[in-house]
């Protein structure tokens, strides 16, 4: 671990005691991004004391779902207010479509809350390994193995008309709702879209059962990107996706104008989660952000967090809504801070940074309700 004081400026023993995460200085060395990871690592471990052992207890069994003829739907969850609402949208729009599994990572679930659901609390590992532990073991006895991600909302029961029309034909590997959009797989002089892990389906007979395909990222993704140069990496689910491709397998994806009616949801709101159980106040939470210069943030991450939090506000919003009441989440500044906030570090920001999808998806999952 790096030094404390390299990080943070020094205080009385007192406050630190009370605000137990001071503040960084502008001029610390340190990239200011570089708190995520560490604070990403803390969660884990925390949270591990609500979830090691009923993990434990789970690959003692691994005991799958009943044969039938209905989709396995999977998600996994950081953030308790975002799985009510997850769950609230999938039951009025799929309801006894779909077989729904929740690894409940954060070990605050509460299961009577969800009852036409499967919690499992499950230790926060990789979500790759944890939608491979899905696929080849929940989900055994189902065609189809639907992966969605907690910030992924479906809105409309159509969503299983496309998949049972797409899964009919027999050489269907996957059906993806929500692609990667800034860069493209070139294989064999041709271009194809990145299905992505945001909220797809398998024919598991291809993916488990006839190709032994696991989700996992890895290095060595030079394929062409939107932005300039390649991506680098695989995310989850893209070197599978390549494979497929490679294989002759087909990969639908939905077309933007038809899934834009069917799926909307955020993007990358775990950084801000971590961010929010780390700190304990909203003014800690806004002075992490007023502290450093533009030097000091790395590519999306100034915005990208920001936005993310402006999306909890949305979920708080219609968690009350459901609950009658908020959810706890003490260090959550208001919308309005937030976007003084944004407004006043406008200068650090792309031209191509806006909060319109945000607004966009808040709208729809208001309207969903």
């Amino acid at each position: 671990m790096a030094n404390r004081e390299s990080i943070f400026p020094k205080h009385k023993p007192r406050a630190r005691r009370k605000h137990r995460v001071p503040l960084a200085p502008q001029s610390m060395k340190q990239p200011y991004a570089a708190l995520l990871p560490k604070i990403f690592k803390r969660f884990s471990i925390i949270s591990a004391m609500r979830t090691g052992i009923p993990s434990a207890a789970y690959y003692a069994t691994r005991k799958p779902l009943p044969v039938s003829d209905k989709p396995a739907l999977f998600t996994m969850n950081i953030l308790p207010p975002m799985m009510t609402v997850w769950y609230h949208i999938v039951e009025k729009y799929l309801g006894d479509t779909v077989d729904v599994t929740i690894f409940d990572c954060s070990g605050k679930l509460n299961a009577k809350e969800f009852p036409n659901a499967r919690i499992q609390k499950f230790i926060n590992l990789y979500a790759a390994t944890k939608s491979d532990e899905f696929l080849y073991h929940i989900a055994k006895n189902r065609k189809i193995g639907w992966i969605c991600d907690d910030d992924m909302f479906p809105i409309s029961p159509k969503m299983i008309d496309v998949m049972q029309r797409e899964f009919t034909k027999p050489n269907t590997a996957s059906v993806s709702f929500r692609p990667r959009a800034w860069w493209h797989y070139e294989i064999d002089g041709k271009n194809y879209e990145v299905s992505s892990s945001y909220c797809i389906a398998f024919n598991r007979e291809i993916f488990c059962d006839k190709e032994h395909l696991s989700l996992a990222p890895c290095n060595g993704n030079n394929h062409p990107s939107h932005i300039g140069k390649p991506p680098g990496r695989y995310d989850t689910c893209d070197k599978a996706n390549e494979i497929l491709i490679q294989k002759g397998y087909d990969n639908y994806i939905v077309p933007e104008e038809e899934r834009s009616e069917l799926l909307t949801g955020f993007s990358g709101v775990s950084g801000a989660v971590m961010l929010l159980n780390y700190f304990k106040t909203p003014q800690q939470v806004l002075d992490y952000y007023e502290g450093p210069d533009k030097e000091q943030w790395g590519g999306n991450m100034l915005f990208g967090t920001l936005a993310a939090m402006l999306s909890i506000c949305t979920i708080q919003e219609l968690y009350t809504v459901i609950k009658g009441q908020p959810y706890p989440l003490h260090s959550l500044p208001t919308r309005d801070q937030l976007l003084q906030l944004l407004e006043t570090r406008k200068q650090f920001l792309r031209d191509d940074q806006s909060l319109e999808p945000v607004e966009r998806a808040s709208k729809k999952l208001r309207d969903a309700i």
